[in-house]
């Protein structure tokens, strides 16, 4: 028995160091242009998939997902910070993305309505060596269920009419309120220095 567990101990202990060795040599190559071997793209799923289901439970669903209301602010959340990476019906992903591994996913081309917590998740804390950033610095829960109501209900659903007509609308929309917001913070300061 002794005998059986210091074999066990001296083949871990020897693993351990030809491991180590490996990982020191160089010889894994960390560009993102080489992708992932079989055996550690099955390890890096399994393990984000297994960490991701132990902590989405944490999100309550919103029940106003569908509203459009909510449908419509998340609409400009991505119009504005996720287009770039993932694409629309009628915009191409920016050709930075081909130099990303994992490239990031065509949202559009998903029907992902069961999927809000994970979603959120996802969105909320992002993906270690991804390029998929965590947003919970910059935005708030709300914002996030926001896009997470977008991408799951609404954009896999949506044509390359549909999304221009949207970016038309609302983000029409979202560029005359911050032209009024410049506008008026300019007559504030004019007003301050007449009064000077």
């Amino acid at each position: 028995m002794k005998k059986t567990i210091l074999t066990i101990l001296s083949t871990l202990i020897v693993l351990i160091l030809l491991f180590f060795i490996y990982i020191s040599s160089g010889a894994y190559d960390i560009s993102q242009l080489s992708p992932h071997n079989g055996l550690t793209k099955s390890i890096i799923r399994k393990t984000t998939h297994s960490s991701i289901n132990k902590r989405m439970g944490e999100n309550t669903v919103p029940a106003n997902l569908k509203d459009t209301t909510q449908l419509i602010a998340g609409f400009k959340i991505y119009n504005e910070m996720c287009l770039d990476c993932h694409g629309s019906a009628s915009v191409k992903q920016e050709g930075f993305t081909e130099g990303l591994y994992p490239k990031p996913p065509k949202l559009f081309k998903k029907n992902e309505e069961d999927a809000a917590q994970e979603f959120f998740w996802i969105i909320k804390n992002g993906i270690k060596m991804t390029s998929m950033p965590a947003y919970k610095p910059i935005l708030t829960d709300d914002k996030i269920w926001a896009v997470t109501a977008f991408v799951t209900q609404k954009i896999g659903k949506m044509s390359a009419e549909e999304y221009n007509m949207w970016s038309k609308k609302y983000g029409e929309e979202d560029e005359a309120n911050e032209h009024q917001g410049k506008t008026n913070e300019t007559e504030e300061n004019e007003s301050e220095k007449a009064g000077e």
